[in-house]
């Protein structure tokens, strides 16, 4: 278990340090996207892999970079989801990492409870079943919207932003360790 904590720890420094430079470049001009928006941001970025994994590309390109939009994307929607959306940019990067912080937190804490239930099975998925799970989530998460939110006997829309996340980072895990096909 150490070692997927460690993994999955240098996965979100990656991406977090991406997403600090980012904020650089831009701020934190995302704060005024509403969820369907981010919701259809991460939905691109996976049919993007999908494509990736399907095709013969003409131009090599890998998906890891797909992956991290969707890990970042999905923590930008967990953020919007607690903190609502705005109008104009409300905070300033330390404040943006911070929340950042906090939310990979909460999903690492729910894949570690996780991964102790589940044995790590996801040593033994492929690439392209997370990628298709990605979609699957984000589906169902369009379909929450659609309900205004509500859902009858279903987890709500941050635990599926949370497993996006995870699943990702389960990705690019398998995607630096050994290169494979869909």
């Amino acid at each position: 278990m150490s070692q997927t904590l460690d993994q999955y720890n240098h996965v979100i420094q990656t991406c977090r340090d991406l997403f600090e430079k980012k904020l650089a470049d831009y701020g934190a001009a995302w704060r005024i996207l509403r969820l369907p928006s981010l919701t259809d941001q991460i939905y691109i970025k996976a049919q993007r892999i999908r494509s990736i994994q399907q095709k013969v590309q003409k131009i090599q390109e890998d998906a890891a970079s797909e992956f991290i939009g969707i890990i970042n994307y999905s923590v930008m929607a967990l953020i919007q989801l607690r903190e609502g959306v705005v109008d104009t940019p409300d905070i300033d990067a330390e404040q943006a990492l911070a929340w950042y912080d906090e939310m990979t937190q909460q999903t690492r804490d729910l894949m570690l409870d996780k991964n102790h239930d589940y044995g790590e099975a996801w040593r033994e998925m492929r690439v392209g079943s997370l990628t298709d799970l990605i979609l699957q989530k984000l589906l169902r998460v369009k379909q929450i919207e659609e309900n205004q939110g509500k859902t009858l006997v279903s987890e709500g829309i941050d635990a599926n932003y949370q497993d996006m996340v995870n699943y990702a980072v389960f990705a690019l895990i398998h995607l630096t360790q050994t290169p494979q096909k869909s």
